[in-house]
């Protein structure tokens, strides 16, 4: 069982960054790919970036070139670091893990809202 914890949203304006972590406790993280998900209202939960247990990125077209997603298995976290920030990108967003030889990811955590707005 890993339990996640995510934080590091809030209010940004058009163009500014936000930095999301996410917290894993319950097993070596290492074992997991992990991903950042994100929910906007009305709208199904979509992918934004993923990261292998070999640290092997994937990323959304729309987050392509402004996020960055990245773990430290030693502080059992991963990150998001999102630059450039524009309106469509508010929503809660989620991070995801699953044991490297699962298909779908098992754990999330309950999400952190980030807000784009003047």
């Amino acid at each position: 069982q890993v339990q996640l914890v995510e934080s590091g949203g809030g209010l940004v304006q058009p163009g500014g960054s936000l930095r999301l972590s996410c917290v894993a406790s319950g097993s070596i993280l290492s074992n997991y790919a992990l991903t950042w998900h994100r929910q906007a209202p009305g709208k199904q939960r979509e992918l934004v970036a993923s990261i292998s247990s070999g640290g092997i990125t994937n990323y959304a077209v729309s987050a392509q070139g402004r996020f960055t997603i990245s773990r430290d298995n030693a502080k059992n976290t991963v990150y998001l670091e999102m630059k450039s920030l524009k309106p469509e990108d508010t929503a809660v967003y989620y991070c995801g893990a699953r044991l490297i030889w699962r298909a779908t990811y098992d754990y999330w955590g309950q999400g952190t809202q980030v807000t784009v707005s003047s």
